[in-house]
């Protein structure tokens, strides 16, 4: 099987000839294009997809994540971004100082605004290089929650929902993002990216607790989901941390693809996915990918592999985004374990 076929047969949870290994590296691609400014490549689109190319030319991984980290969409929406020159942009300054100041939010166009125009252009360019060989995923930057923790600030907002005084605004402010991320998620689709994916770590049980995850986070992602999915659309969606007492409600959304960490129960999270969702993960970034020796990313892959790959729905990959200071020869590692344990 080549890339794309690996991958659509995981998806639909039959066995392919092996397991597809997914890398979130966009920290790995810039330093493999000798980037003296990660502040700059991040806002370049043609670096960034020359950057996914050459990556994908020198480990042959099956899945291109297309991003720039977590504050693309933020910045669309009011929140002042700071781009650092050794790592990934980050949300400094929220956009609204109350949630009756929801009102005003406009919605952004991704064609039309600079950065995520930027954006779509590396996710065009990548397919049109390598599309009929790889599975794209061009990422829809943050999910509802997390991207409405950037525009309230998520002190504020986590205070909101303890105080639990205005509900409604708390939910009239991820309707509107749930908004934003669905038309950004169309327009990576348009580029031609086999898939769309978000990441919503804030709502996971390590901030936020299960009962409020149902009543706030969750119902803003199935929502999500079923739109992106009326247009045929793939979603993936993320979480960092411990999923492991929500990976139902996360299968129950009805994401394609459920994107897990190395603190999950994989057990847990196999029995929870069976025949339902696909699941990406679960090999540390840093403690293993990006600290550890190619021998313990053999072991922790093979663990991974014995427990999630079994009848397919599984692909392999690190469980959030690699380090900059990755070394190649872990990401080799992960790749051969793949090619000679993970076959059915």
């Amino acid at each position: 099987m080549d890339s794309i076929q690996r991958s659509l047969t995981a998806l639909d949870h039959h066995q392919p000839d092996r397991v597809p290994v997914s890398l979130p590296n966009f920290l790995v691609t810039a330093r493999l294009m000798d980037t003296q400014d990660f502040a700059a490549f991040f806002q370049d689109g043609e670096a960034m997809a020359e950057g996914q190319v050459k990556a994908w030319k020198r480990f042959g991984h099956d899945v291109l994540i297309i991003e720039n980290g977590t504050a693309a969409l933020a910045a669309a929406c009011g929140v002042q971004v700071v781009y650092q020159s050794d790592s990934a942009p980050v949300a400094k300054l929220p956009a609204i100082q109350s949630l009756d100041e929801v009102d005003r939010l406009e919605i952004p166009d991704p064609h039309t605004q600079p950065l995520l125009k930027q954006m779509l252009l590396a996710t065009r360019r990548v397919v049109e290089q390598v599309g009929n060989q790889a599975f794209i995923m061009g990422r829809a930057d943050q999910g509802p929650f997390s991207l409405a923790c950037e525009i309230r600030g998520m002190d504020q907002l986590m205070m909101d929902i303890a105080l639990g005084e205005q509900p409604e605004r708390i939910h009239q402010l991820l309707d509107y993002c749930r908004r934003v991320v669905y038309r950004y998620a169309l327009a990576q689709i348009e580029q031609g990216a086999h898939c769309t994916s978000i990441g919503d770590s804030p709502s996971g049980p390590d901030l936020l607790s299960p009962r409020h995850y149902r009543t706030y986070a969750y119902p803003h992602v199935k929502k999500l989901a079923a739109d992106l999915r009326a247009q045929g659309m793939r979603l993936s969606y993320h979480l960092c941390g411990t999923a492991t007492p929500i990976i139902g409600d996360m299968v129950n959304t009805n994401c394609l693809l459920i994107e897990i960490d190395q603190q999950e129960e994989m057990a847990v999270c196999k029995q929870a996915a069976k025949g339902k969702a696909t699941l990406i993960g679960t090999i540390d970034p840093s403690g293993v990918m990006a600290k550890g020796t190619p021998d313990l990313v053999v072991e922790k892959c093979r663990q991974a592999i014995d427990l999630l790959a079994p009848g397919g729905g599984f692909f392999l990959g690190p469980g959030c985004a690699l380090p900059a200071t990755t070394p190649d020869e872990n990401i080799d590692a992960m790749l051969e374990t793949a090619k000679n344990y993970g076959v059915y």
